[in-house]
Parts: structure tokens; sequence; C-alpha cells
């Protein structure tokens, strides 16, 4: 074993064959989740990619209202591809907890399980009779999870906020885009998805402080303030050398040259981040003396604004004379950084992110043959899984409420008919596909 290559050791350690053949690190954590749209769900999704048990509770019928969130109005088998992708791994279940019967459901469920995470607005889940404060009664090693776009409170507590307000409150808006042009928009729910990391980081610290104290408590995650803490240099630029980021365009303010180019048949990113990259950089340019040229010799020197301006015209150039096939040889050669701009039809035909699970090719009980992407960290001996995607509105109702709150055919009936509890409505978004038989 000493003497094996160490590739061959990691190849074999992180082998997506034999990721279900190895425990789950999550597995027994209990996790409640009412959470709507992205910011929760996601939060909830993290932890299921790890064998946390995730029990979604819905609004019987419409359910989530992600559900009636599709890009371009797209739907696959009845259901919203902009749902699956914050919903895998999941028990759903419909409860309306604004009723006693309903609210008493889930204290029932609190006190079996570790973790609960919302993303109403402030003060909503109190005012329904079943906030932090009650739940903490029946089960004082509750971790409770409060998402918001605010935070719990200040003066903006009451504030809505999505992706876009996010960007716009925490500054990334200002510095993303070209100067002089309207801030843009990053392409993808990174508010939502860099708060739900923080809010797992939360979690698990949590979770240790239980074990070692035995005591829960409530995390307080804003989505805006999450994407503040993601800001880098942004603060100390400003209050020690006394100008207020700007928007770069597709270069790098703090690495020269680090920039998206375009090639003959596409765009690639570029960056030598050291002067040995660098100088591997000019010899594939051809252009071996730039190496020495006093605008460009040392990393300070490329650096500074206008010689970073005038080394990304002379890159230009050269790229758009190049495929992005082209300079990814030329960089494995000479030891600069480089990959072309990739999509997702590229990830799907990437053999090299498949063989590392980022791109996931499994069968759904419900749906058939999916493809997603996977869990962002490899542990060797306890890795995440894509087990399932989303399901219908109160789908997992019959193994809830029968097998663990003991809830007999009479009493589900009953919570039926007042429709405290529920499945989903004949609509696309909320129910299973068409050809869909049910065996109950």
């Amino acid at each position: 074993m000493e003497n094996q290559d160490y590739f061959d050791f990691t190849d074999g350690l992180f082998s997506v064959s034999d990721i279900f053949d190895k425990p789950e690190a999550m597995k027994g954590v209990r996790v409640v989740e009412l959470c709507t749209r992205v910011f929760g769900p996601v939060t909830a999704d993290l932890l299921g990619d790890f064998g946390a048990e995730v029990i979604k509770i819905e609004l019987p019928g419409v359910g989530d209202l992600m559900r009636y969130v599709a890009p371009r109005g797209f739907f696959w088998q009845n259901m919203s591809p902009a749902f699956v992708h914050m919903n895998h791994n999941k028990y759903h279940i419909g409860i309306d907890i604004r009723k006693p019967e309903g609210g008493e459901l889930l204290r029932r469920l609190v006190r079996m399980s570790d973790i609960l995470v919302e993303n109403f607005r402030p003060g909503t889940m109190d005012k329904w009779g079943v906030g932090y404060r009650e739940l903490k009664e029946v089960n004082p090693g509750l971790i409770y999870q409060a998402n918001s776009g605010f935070g719990q409170w200040s003066s903006q507590r009451d504030r809505p906020s999505y992706d876009a307000t996010s960007q716009a409150m925490s500054g990334f808006s200002a510095i993303t885009g070209f100067l002089g042009r309207a801030p843009l928009k990053t392409g993808v729910w990174i508010g939502d998805c860099t708060g739900a990391m923080f809010s797992v980081l939360g979690i698990l610290t949590a979770l240790y402080y239980r074990r070692k104290t035995g005591k829960g408590q409530i995390i307080d995650v804003s989505q805006g303030e999450s994407l503040v803490r993601c800001l880098d240099w942004t603060w100390l630029y400003l209050t020690r050398y006394g100008k207020d980021r700007a928007p770069n365009g597709n270069r790098d303010m703090a690495i020269s040259p680090s920039a998206v180019l375009r090639c003959k048949d596409g765009f690639i990113g570029v960056a030598a981040v050291n002067d040995r990259q660098f100088q591997g950089l000019c010899t594939a340019m051809n252009r071996p003396e730039m190496a020495k040229d006093e605008r460009f010799a040392t990393f300070s020197s490329r650096v500074g604004e206008e010689n970073a301006e005038a080394l990304h015209r002379i890159l230009s150039d050269w790229a758009a004379s190049m495929t992005m096939e082209d300079i990814e040889k030329l960089a494995e050669i000479h030891g600069f950084a480089a990959h072309r701009v990739t999509n997702a039809r590229d990830h799907y035909h990437d053999e090299h992110l498949k063989r590392r699970g980022a791109v996931c090719d499994f069968e759904d009980p419900l749906y058939g043959n999916v493809v997603e992407y996977g869990p962002g960290p490899k542990l060797s001996a306890s890795p995440g899984r894509m087990r399932s995607i989303a399901k219908p509105v109160g789908f997992h109702n019959d193994y809830v409420f029968r097998d663990l709150l003991g809830l007999s055919t009479e009493e589900i009936e009953e919570l039926e008919e007042k429709k405290v509890i529920g499945r989903w409505d004949d609509r696309v978004g909320a129910k299973p596909p068409d050809d869909w038989k049910s065996s109950c």
C-alpha cells in the first residue's frame, strides 16, 4: 500500500462505483423542511445529499410555489426542472400547519427530529404558533435554521428578497459586468445557493455544539449577508486604498493575466498566476521576450492598471487567432491554466466530470433515468449520493403519517377531510407524471 501510486490510490478511494457500498455521514439525522422557493430548499437538499432524512412539508394541493417556476415555461413529466434541482433525496408530505391539527402534527415530527429549516418571512412561524420558542419546548435539542432575505431582526427584516435583490444589496451587482455599462446579474441563483451553503455550515456547527452540550439553538442566515461574506478584498480595498471596487469585465483586478478571451471558435479562460506560468504563456504565444518586458516581468508589475490593460490587449489579439483546443493544448505543454467556457451539454459528455460523480446518471423510482449535477464535496469514507429527485405534493404521506407518526387509517381520513393533510392538486407542477399508476 505504501508503494502504491498516489493517483491510483485516490482513484480507488473515491471511485463512484463504490458510493452505494459506503455509509452516509448524516444517516440517522432527521430534517423537517418548511420552505418555499429556493434558499431554504437548497439548504435541506445539501443535507439530504449526505444521508439526512429530509421531510419536506408543503401546503396540501399546490405545494411549494417553486413548483410553478419553470424555465421558459418548460415542464418535464409535470415537474418543473427548477424545482427538481433543489429537492433531491426528500420525503414530500402535505400539511397545513396553519391549522391547529397541522401544528400538532408538526410538533410530533419535531419531537423526533434534529433540525428544522424554514425560510418564511421573519415572524411567520411564530404567528402560526410553531416558532422556535414553541418548538424548542417539545425538543430542547432542536436546531432551528431560519433563512430570510435580511435576517430575523433589524429595520429591514420585513423586506422581501429574491436572488436579484440579494445580488443588488450585497454589492455583487456593483462589481459584476463592464465599466460604464449596467450591472450584470449572475446567471444562477447564487444568492440562494451561497446562503444555503452558509446555512449548512451553521447547522453542522450547531450539531457539533449539541454533541458537546446537548443544547439546540436557532440559526439566523441572511441571503444578502451571505454574498457580502464572499466579497473577498472589497472592503479593505476601500478603507485602506481609498477606492471603491468597480466592475472589471472578464478580467481579474488582482491577478494578471486572468481573463476570459474570445477564440476563433468560442471563449476560453486563461490565467498565469506566477512568473513561471507567465513565462510558459509567453513561450506558447511565441513571444518569450515578453517575460522580460519591465511592464510584465513580475507579478506586481503585471497587475498595475495600465500594464494589465496592455497585457490583456496582447492576449486578446493572440487568442482571436487560435482555437480553444489550440490554447488548451499549449497550456498543458507550457504550464499555464486554460479551460474553454463550457455549458451543460459539454458537462454531459465530459468523462472527467462523470468519473468524479459531478454529473450523475441514475434511475429515479418515479421518473426513470435522470441526469443531475452531483454532490460537491467528495468524502472518501461516507460520500454523498443522488438517490431520487423531487416528488409530487404529499407523495410520501403514508410513510410519514402511518409509519413515523403511527396514525390510523381513520385518523388520516379525518385529517384529509378537514384539509389538514393532503396530496397534489390536478395541475402541472404538483402532480405525478400522466402515465403514473398509484399502487395505493
